[in-house]
């Protein structure tokens, strides 16, 4: 996980239409930057829908969030239209932002250790600086977490 002070690394990736986004086109933002391991599993469709329900409220805080994942356009454009996302999916297939943000770990699954996004969430101010590094993030009730903090700054 990246430490809190630092510039937040500039990246681009396609989002769920096949567009691209870089990170720099936020600035004068915040932005709620969350890494997570697939589309349409139970954790990951809780935090998205979570996300969705309060999008008004992050927007009214000047605020966009952004998720990430290894999953493919094509599956973040199902996802989106599954469960009728109103916010950003970016597509990194190549896991290089994922590694970039240092959350490709080994997770311990059932006894077995494999390779995978471990959910985190990062908070960037309007100058493209962390403020906010949550690891190991629950699903549930991390959109709520990140709103009270988006509302504190």
């Amino acid at each position: 996980m990246l430490e809190t002070g630092i510039v937040a690394p500039d990246f681009t990736l396609l989002d769920q239409d096949g567009i691209p986004h870089s990170l720099s086109d936020y600035r004068g933002q915040k932005i709620v930057l969350y890494f997570y391991p697939k589309d349409n599993t139970s954790g990951c469709t809780k935090q998205a829908c979570n996300f969705m329900e309060l999008m008004p409220h992050f927007r009214e805080n000047n605020a966009v969030v952004l998720g990430v994942s290894k999953d493919s356009v094509a599956s973040h454009k199902k996802f989106q239209e599954k469960y009728g996302l109103n916010f950003t999916l970016l597509a990194d297939v190549d896991k290089e932002v994922i590694q970039l943000y240092d959350v490709w770990k080994e997770k311990n699954m059932y006894g077995k250790i494999t390779m995978g996004v471990v959910r985190t969430t990062y908070l960037i101010d309007e100058e493209g600086k962390i403020i906010k590094a949550m690891g190991k993030v629950n699903a549930g009730e991390n959109p709520g977490d990140m709103l009270k903090l988006v509302e504190e700054h």
